[in-house]
């Protein structure tokens, strides 16, 4: 039976001395931390300091220069399109679709078969549902990228300022949609100048 990233337990997931360049410049050197299922890693520093570079390091987009990533104690990126597979990257572009409505954008995002009336509730969408994604405010949009996120069906969540263009009531929504990910044994990795509402998080500071 084919393995299924998707689906498969958490355990723990493992940084172990990861360096990494961006462009010609050394940005991210001896950066260590485990984090286990149910945990959450808030990513602090000032601009600059490879905190996105670090998401993509862990997303397998960007090779390490040097250290080791794990999960479950076995190496990472082994096999990149596994390893995908097991995760949910949400960058700093919200990635929608303007010809699509809002419903039909996590329709596309669906992939993992996840619920789309409860991704809409989730993040306060569905009065939206119909609406296309080209008139949505950049609040709505970041919104609408989120309710993705439980779509995937994925363990491991790498989301960088997903606080950004949120009010207080979206950033709360956030906190609860993390909180269900996490209560069934889910990892979320954010980079963040934010106070998310993760609570009992982990932080790594990047100077």
């Amino acid at each position: 039976m084919a393995r299924s990233a998707a689906h498969e337990g958490a355990g723990w997931f493992e940084a172990r001395g990861l360096a990494a360049f961006r462009g010609e410049r050394l940005v991210l050197e001896g950066v260590s931390f485990r984090l286990e299922a149910g945990g959450a890693l808030l990513l602090r520093g000032p601009n600059g300091a490879g905190k996105s570079t670090l998401l993509r390091v862990l997303a397998g987009l960007i090779p390490p220069a040097a250290g080791a990533l794990l999960w479950r104690g076995e190496d990472a990126l082994a096999d990149l399109s596994y390893h995908a597979r097991r995760l949910a990257y949400l960058g700093h572009q919200d990635a929608v679709k303007p010809g699509l409505s809002v419903a039909e954008n996590l329709a596309f995002a669906a992939s993992g078969g996840g619920d789309i009336d409860a991704a809409l509730a989730a993040l306060g969408l569905a009065p939206l549902a119909d609406l296309p994604a080209r008139f949505l405010s950049a609040g709505q949009r970041r919104r609408l990228a989120l309710a993705r996120l439980p779509l995937a069906c994925a363990p491991l969540w790498l989301l960088d300022e997903p606080g950004n263009g949120l009010d207080e009531s979206s950033l709360a929504s956030l906190g609860a949609l993390s909180d269900r990910h996490r209560a069934a044994g889910g990892m979320v990795i954010a980079a963040t100048h934010h106070d998310l509402p993760f609570p009992g998080a982990s932080q790594l500071s990047l100077t």
